[in-house]
């Protein structure tokens, strides 16, 4: 009877409902969902995409960002931190100590949407990646200037491979060969062969790479490289920076382009790139490496972004202002601003 109630407010209040009550939403249910890490809200949160509301939130820990559906589509994934939040040039030995009985990969069931377990992580766990068969996960540890390599069936770190000094971005190359990590502090990507676990290559980049987007094919590798407002451009064959594209500044915009998070469309065709506090996303061309459009409004400091299967939707975390973007993209306009309160920082579409 609760849950009539409740319905029949929602479709009678002019301001319609924000979420459903707690009770209401089976997990199990069928429909797209958006599940979305809140950095300082120790949650996830779950959005139902056909009615653009929250619809429930799972407490999983401190500080999740980086997260991703499991390989078999049967869990959720989210990097938990126990270090402080803390920007750029910030003085450590100001911070408080770090937590690090906090760090873990937490699993979350898809069935139940509850957390089952939590990963070994290595120190600062930001981003992750899962091999193809998903019995390996590679993490940047943002601390450590190390990626950890974590076998899933332990869910203990098999071994730690040293990169680039504060490690964030992690992507497994589309035939599963090689892992691409950007380090913010010494703006490089490290590439790692998989099958040996040892480093093949430094590439250096533009100043401050956050994230790594393979084409389809697994020959290009787009890096974002937020404070110089470019994506370089790599070539996987050889390791090398090919190319790199320009973003012009955004008139209206409060900054210029900062370049963060990525996501390929279904058709590999085009890239789409949050640029951060410009409040915009970028759309590139993929095969002629090449700036599209613009899309701009999106909100505060887009970041994690997704885009729906059917390629039609994109989703933005947008941190400062509390909210996820719903855009459509043969419009190139936002539909919705769904507010989720907390600090969006990931999302991933299921």
């Amino acid at each position: 009877m609760r849950n009539v109630i409740f319905a029949f407010l929602c479709l009678s209040a002019i301001s319609g409902c924000s979420s459903s009550p707690p009770t209401a939403y089976a997990p199990g249910a069928p429909g797209a969902r958006l599940y979305v890490s809140d950095e300082t809200g120790g949650k996830v949160i779950v959005i139902d995409v056909a009615s653009g509301t929250v619809a429930q939130t799972i407490d999983v820990g401190k500080r999740p960002r980086g997260i991703r559906i499991s390989r078999d589509g049967t869990q959720l994934l989210v990097a938990l931190s126990g270090s402080a939040i803390a920007g750029p040039n910030v003085d450590e030995s100001k911070l408080p100590p770090p937590d690090r009985s906090a760090d873990g990969i937490g699993v979350v069931d898809l069935g139940t949407h509850k957390l089952v377990r939590k990963y070994e992580s290595g120190d600062d766990p930001e981003v992750f990646d899962l091999s193809a068969d998903g019995r390996t996960i590679y993490v940047s540890n943002e601390d450590a200037a190390q990626v950890s390599v974590v076998d899933t069936g332990t869910g203990s770190i098999a071994t730690r491979i040293d990169v680039g000094e504060e490690p964030e971005g992690v992507t497994v190359s589309p035939d599963g060969a090689a892992v691409y990590v950007t380090s913010e502090g010494s703006n490089e990507v490290a590439a790692i062969d998989t099958k040996s676990r040892t480093l093949v290559a430094h590439i250096k980049v533009g100043p401050r790479p956050r994230s790594i987007t393979f084409s389809k094919d697994g020959k290009t590798a787009f890096v974002t490289n937020e404070t110089a407002a470019t994506v370089g451009v790599i070539d996987t064959a050889t390791h090398t920076l090919a190319s790199t594209i320009e973003f012009p500044p955004i008139e209206g915009a409060p900054t210029p382009p900062r370049p963060m998070g990525g996501a390929l469309s279904p058709d590999g065709q085009q890239l789409f790139i949050s640029l951060g506090r410009a409040g915009a996303v970028a759309v590139i061309d993929v095969a002629g490496r090449k700036l599209l459009r613009t899309i701009q409004g999106v909100g505060t400091r887009p970041w994690g972004i997704a885009v729906s299967a059917d390629g039609r939707k994109l989703y933005t975390a947008n941190g400062s202002s509390g909210d996820v973007s719903v855009i459509d993209l043969e419009s190139g306009k936002v539909e919705k601003k769904i507010a989720t309160g907390g600090s969006p920082w990931g999302v991933v579409v299921k």
